[in-house]
């Protein structure tokens, strides 16, 4: 039909990427319901249970989420007994949190959810998935640049 635009690659990529993030966010929050956690909680136990005690403010960066909805993150987690949070003693406003005994207990009993990437790329040449990294990246990059530069040209 006259004056129907067809979808290309390029109009498909951002559609793609996010369906593929929300499936695999959905794989995560099926195993995690059991256990009483979503994904992003699981995100910021893993940081804990891996890398050690981790200030508030660098899981906000870390994650890209907003830092109210991290507060709220970390007020369940918390109240769950799964993490502590101390005021750092270099700046009593900032937080800085770290992993329970009772935290430490549950992640160990958490399922693995390596298999999800395995699922998803498994099978996939290398090279196709570094160029896949490479344009998202490259796109990520250049969007962030227009946000900081203010979007009106």
């Amino acid at each position: 039909m006259v004056g129907e635009k067809k979808e290309t690659d390029r109009d498909l990529i951002g559609a793609w990427t996010k369906r593929c993030y929300f499936a695999g966010r959905a794989v995560m929050d099926s195993l995690l319901r059991p256990h009483d956690l979503g994904s992003v909680q699981w995100y910021v136990l893993y940081q804990l249970a891996t890398t050690g005690p981790t200030m508030q403010r660098d899981l906000v960066r870390l994650l890209a989420i907003e830092r109210a909805t991290m507060t709220g993150i970390v007020a369940t987690l918390v109240l769950k007994g799964l993490v502590e949070q101390e005021p750092d003693r270099a700046d009593q406003r900032q937080k800085l949190l770290r992993i329970t005994a009772t935290g430490a207990k549950l992640w160990g009993e958490l399922p693995d959810l390596s298999f999800i990437r395995s699922v998803a790329f498994d099978g996939i040449d290398d090279a196709d998935i570094a160029i896949a990294v490479k344009v998202l990246q490259t796109a990520t990059e250049r969007l962030e640049n227009l946000l900081q530069k203010g979007t009106a040209s």
